[in-house]
């Protein structure tokens, strides 16, 4: 049976009738066009859908829809715009961190849920942090680059720096 349900996304609030049980993937891809997250597996584990749920990196294929209701939801559209990318998409930019991009969502929303609770994590950290998000493409040497970048682009802004061109 439908109901409706308040969803803060991006912070918007929406108007949302659907089944309790729909997976929030679905209701942010075809009901707000959100395309950030992309439905990989449908089972939460290879972590194309992750987005930010009260800052944490949440699988949306696997949370339902009435799980989110009255929670801040962040997308990847959500951290910022084509004039003004958070640091961390521009990391991934900047290490050219893509190669078909389907994983680029979910590693940047996990790298950017880690980034916001270890400032100045190692190697070893970073790749905790994102083992369970799945790449075929094998540009795993570039996320790592890109996610120390971001960490290193988000230092300078809470300093109130900007980043030199050799510092990006």
């Amino acid at each position: 049976m439908e109901r409706t349900f308040e969803l803060r996304v991006n912070g918007r609030i929406h108007a949302i009738t659907a089944d309790p049980a729909t997976p929030l993937l679905y209701i942010l891809r075809n009901d707000l066009a959100l395309n950030g997250p992309k439905f990989g597996c449908g089972l939460g584990e290879c972590g194309a859908c992750t987005v930010l749920i009260e800052g944490m990196a949440a699988r949306a294929c696997v949370i339902p829809v009435s799980g989110a209701a009255g929670r801040e939801v962040t997308t990847l559209e959500g951290l910022g715009g084509a004039r003004s990318l958070h640091p961390v998409q521009q990391a991934f930019i900047d290490e050219q961190a893509a190669q078909c991009g389907y994983c680029v969502n979910g590693m940047i929303m996990t790298a950017k849920a880690f980034l916001d609770r270890i400032a100045h994590p190692s190697e070893a950290q970073i790749r905790d942090a994102l083992r369970y998000n799945l790449c075929r493409c094998g540009t795993h040497v570039e996320i790592l680059r890109a996610v120390q970048r971001a960490a290193r682009l988000l230092d300078m802004a809470d300093a109130g720096a900007e980043p030199t061109e050799a510092e990006r």
